[in-house]
């Protein structure tokens, strides 16, 4: 992979600058599309309407889907917070970017912002940052400290702290909308908005939490998953429904007498309930923002992208939390609404990765991808042309073992039709055909059957390993994380 660092990254991608902003500034602003970029914290695609959600309605994230296009088929990388948000950020896979687990991003990778800024933008970031770091180019920024506050939230910009009243996701979404009001009109935006829910330990706005509160949700149908036939990963883990839910978590005592299942059962209502009540406070926050766009007449030319930093399991496989390549931790939801080029009500099944939004968003700009991003523009796809060599699989890798909740650390493939998960420290294998067996309930590594396709996913494997950079087996083993921070910086973060 070519080698630059910031500054050539950003200086290269200023060279067509002095075009961009000939002519009439104002006009300028109106010509080049709008970007606002959403995303909240393990927003599980299954958690949306628009996905086909059984437990939930979110009518105002919908009106991204009916309105544009629906991806389904979009994954992280590495499933979790800080990685997703720097590979997001950066067009790259962990081992190259720097950021494998909780580590700050380091200081010399080129970010999106910068270069969006070096392309004319006017740039904002609000709410979850959590990269430990402060963000550089934006214009303005002010973001939560760490995982932030649910109530009454504490948030800083490059001025100082300020500690404000409501709920997080309310306050993150009045900041938001102050940003874009007070943006200065010769300029294009860039705004992120980053709200901290549904994250873990799911409080919601009372408003909303009430609205929930006597709910019964649908299980899942792998609520009580056996785990038969599969590595001993996801018996040793420590995000289990049944087992590992905290009193912080649940928030009350269970009925008394309640044991086994009817424990389990008693806990996913709780999980869940909360959870989905955090989800309905970010529907809102998206309804608000989409609103104000038509309101001040600029919803024709901006594109607006909804997603979530990667999946999450809704007692799937009787588990929260996200971490493993299974599908519900893995899929990101990916939801955009681009009036003129994208038509309404459209579905892709092309296969994504999250190094891809960045490339996006530069030629939604007017600006190449650069030679350090290893993802590639949606936007062929958004406007309904096929790219005829588009990628037919990608590679995953998780570090973070034992972590939190003990997930096994692991690297894998993921086609159109199968995935290959290796559990790299245990030397376990899965292997499941999605086509047949799209829960994955039944590993197939062992089949006599299916040996000539475990054989062909293990010659892919290797030669995306190849291919993204990650022969070197880096950071393989917990030692080899970067201690300290990285560059000088702070301490690693916390989950």
């Amino acid at each position: 992979m070519p080698s630059m660092d910031r500054r050539d990254f950003v200086n290269w991608l200023g060279l067509g600058a002095c075009a961009l902003v000939a002519g009439s500034a104002q006009a300028q602003a109106a010509r080049r599309p709008n970007i606002l970029y959403m995303m909240s914290d393990d927003h599980a695609a299954h958690a949306i309407s628009a996905y086909g959600s059984r437990v939930n309605q979110t009518p105002n994230i919908d009106r991204l889907a009916t309105g544009g296009m629906r991806f389904n088929h979009i994954y992280a990388t590495n499933s979790i917070c800080t990685p997703s948000r720097a590979t997001i950020l950066t067009g790259q896979y962990s081992h190259v970017n720097g950021v494998p687990v909780f580590n700050p991003l380091p200081n010399d990778r080129p970010v999106v912002s910068e270069m969006m800024q070096a392309a004319g933008y006017w740039t904002s970031m609000v709410g979850k940052w959590h990269l430990g770091s402060d963000p550089r180019g934006f214009d303005q920024w002010e973001i939560l400290p760490g995982q932030g506050a649910y109530v009454d939230p504490m948030l800083y910009n490059a001025q100082g702290r300020k500690k404000y009243t409501g709920h997080c996701t309310d306050v993150v979404t009045d900041i938001a909308l102050g940003f874009l009001k007070d943006r200065p009109r010769d300029k294009p935006f860039f705004s992120m908005v980053h709200h901290k829910a549904p994250h873990r330990n799911w409080i919601p706005a009372e408003r909303h939490a009430a609205a929930w509160r006597d709910k019964v949700i649908p299980e899942p149908d792998t609520l009580f998953d056996d785990y038969a036939g599969r590595a001993d990963a996801i018996r040793n883990q420590k995000q289990s429904i049944a087992r590992d839910l905290t009193p912080t978590d649940v928030k009350q005592a269970p009925p008394a007498g309640l044991a086994g299942d009817d424990l389990t059962r008693w806990k996913y209502q709780r999980y869940m309930q909360d959870y989905l009540a955090c989800v309905q406070g970010v529907d809102e926050s998206v309804g608000r923002i989409l609103d104000w766009l038509d309101t001040e007449g600029l919803a024709d030319n901006t594109l607006v992208i909804y997603t979530s930093d990667q999946g999450f399991f809704l007692g799937d496989h009787g588990l929260f939390d996200k971490r493993f390549m299974y599908e519900e931790s893995d899929q990101m939801p990916f939801l955009a609404r681009w009036p003129g080029h994208i038509t309404p009500n459209r579905q892709c099944d092309a296969l994504g990765i999250n190094c891809d939004f960045a490339p996006t968003f530069l030629e939604v700009a007017g600006r190449p991808t650069p030679p350090t991003m290893q993802g590639r523009s949606l936007v062929q796809w958004m406007e309904g042309r096929k790219i005829e060599d588009w990628r037919d699989s990608f590679y995953y890798r998780y570090y973070h073992d034992p972590g939190d909740h003990n997930t096994a650390a692991q690297y894998g493939v993921r086609t159109n039709t199968h995935k290959l998960i290796y559990f790299w420290r245990l030397d376990q294998w899965e292997c499941y055909d999605l086509t047949k067996d799209p829960k994955e309930l039944r590993n197939i590594y062992h089949d006599p059957a299916a040996q000539p396709v475990v054989a062909k996913l293990k010659a892919e494997l290797a030669r995306l390993k190849k291919e993204v950079g990650d022969t070197e087996d880096r950071y393989a083993r917990n030692e080899d994380w970067p201690k300290g921070g990285v560059d000088g910086g702070p301490r690693p973060i916390r989950p």
